[in-house]
């Protein structure tokens, strides 16, 4: 059976998101038992916390509303859905969330229900060569580059994506794996990463080939 939303209400605790005034997520509390929900074979349970990158992609729209306001938004790789969500508090026109994870999906389903907001959710796996790409005018990357592996195929995707058209902006607190060499800061925010620390951010958009 594939993970509901009713699953991540009973589950998961609804919770203002640190530096996010004006919207509440499903997010993991110490007895949550993320294992048993999920299952020991699953993948990490990403889509319950709020990550550095996300908060500091919301921290700029909070700051820039303008860079979303009436635009047709993705969020790639979305997780809780909290950048999506973010962006039409902000005035996004619409937004749809994109994520490979079942659990991610229905955590984006719930999270948009318990904020009286609509988010389309999308399953299909965008950063395949060749994927179809949704009609969107602004793509928001939160914290997506987290491992090596991910790195080529996602600069690929948002390539097609800007080649498309759309606007990139790309949140992330300077992890390992970000290819700065492709990406050009625009801001810079101090953000609560998973764990509670406080570290740097930026959001960065896409160097032009």
């Amino acid at each position: 059976m594939l993970p509901s939303a009713d699953l991540i209400r009973k589950n998961l605790q609804l919770m203002p998101v640190p530096g996010v005034p004006g919207l509440r997520l499903y997010r993991a509390q110490p007895d949550s038992r993320l294992s048993r929900l999920i299952g020991a074979d699953a993948a990490s349970p990403y889509w319950a916390y709020a990550w550095g990158g996300g908060l500091a992609l919301c921290a700029h729209i909070a700051a820039e509303p303008r860079c979303v306001t009436g635009l047709r938004v993705l969020d790639l790789g979305a997780g809780s859905g909290l950048v999506g969500l973010v962006a039409l508090h902000n005035g996004a026109a619409s937004a749809i969330a994109a994520d490979i994870d079942p659990f991610a999906r229905a955590a984006c389903a719930a999270n948009a229900a318990a904020n009286a907001l609509v988010l389309e959710v999308l399953a299909d796996n965008l950063l395949a060569a060749g994927a179809p790409l949704p009609p969107v005018d602004l793509v928001l990357v939160g914290d997506l580059f987290y491992e090596r592996a991910l790195v080529a195929p996602l600069l690929a995707a948002l390539r097609r994506f800007s080649d498309a058209g759309a606007e990139i902006l790309i949140g992330d607190p300077f992890r390992e794996t970000l290819p700065t060499a492709a990406l050009q800061a625009v801001a810079s925010y101090t953000v609560e990463d998973f764990g509670g620390d406080s570290r740097a951010a930026a959001v960065f958009t896409l160097k032009r080939n």
